[in-house]
């Protein structure tokens, strides 16, 4: 049974710039051997520090498409909201322009409409059937990922690369599907604190019980601190 490659990184800060830097290698090497990289990124609190490390990296920044993993249904410029943070972190101190980062539409009455929408928008910049160049990762405390949760019927979604999710800790969200997630050239999780660690003692293990264990190990690296690593 394959697992991701793993690097245990002394604390959160470390384990952020590492990945930050794992990040800026692949899309340099994207760019060599296309016009474009697509990039996208998940929410929480983790990869904030990741993103401030990228943004300063020496990056072909204009070549970049950075889209969205996952996204809550609140209003614009809500702190919950997942694009909140990238624009803080990457729009101003980068070259990237806001026309190069691809919010999903989660204000739209109409979800299931506006994640078929998100989906032609992916094929848009990663052809069909859409593959990423990178897709960043984290890990919740309940085996989550992306917002593919427990029980959640988005985690057998194999016909779209985008879906909606149910209520999950008091909101609705638009998600990438497995098979979009499996289809990314590279994936990288970023996992960090004590309160990870039994969840990704089982994703190495390849536990497929939980929503994690379902995305393809292979071309998969897990950047963590000690105490996220300490039940490995």
């Amino acid at each position: 049974m394959s697992a991701p490659q793993l690097r245990v990184l002394d604390d959160p800060v470390c384990a952020a710039r590492a990945a930050a830097r794992f990040v800026a290698a692949c899309a340099r090497e994207a760019v060599t051997a296309r016009p474009e990289c697509a990039l996208a990124f998940s929410g929480g609190s983790t990869p904030w520090t990741m993103l401030g490390a990228l943004a300063a990296e020496d990056l072909p920044w204009r070549a970049l498409q950075i889209f969205q993993v996952d996204e809550r249904a609140a209003a614009p410029g809500d702190d919950e909201r997942n694009l909140t943070q990238i624009h803080e972190t990457l729009l101003g101190k980068t070259p990237l322009t806001s026309g190069s980062v691809h919010a999903m539409p989660v204000e739209d009455a109409d979800l299931e409409a506006a994640a078929a929408r998100y989906a032609q928008a992916l094929a848009g910049a990663g052809g069909a059937p859409a593959t990423l160049d990178l897709v960043h990762l984290g890990l919740g405390d309940d085996g989550h990922t992306a917002s593919l949760t427990p029980g959640d019927t988005a985690l057998d979604v194999t016909d779209r690369d985008v879906a909606v999710s149910a209520v999950y800790r008091g909101y609705r969200r638009m998600t990438l599907t497995l098979p979009m997630l499996n289809r990314a050239r590279q994936r990288l999780w970023l996992v960090t604190g004590a309160g990870k660690a039994r969840m990704l003692a089982r994703l190495m293990e390849g536990d497929r019980s939980i929503p994690a264990g379902r995305v393809h190990a292979r071309d998969s690296i897990v950047f963590a601190d000690r105490a996220a690593a300490a039940a490995l």
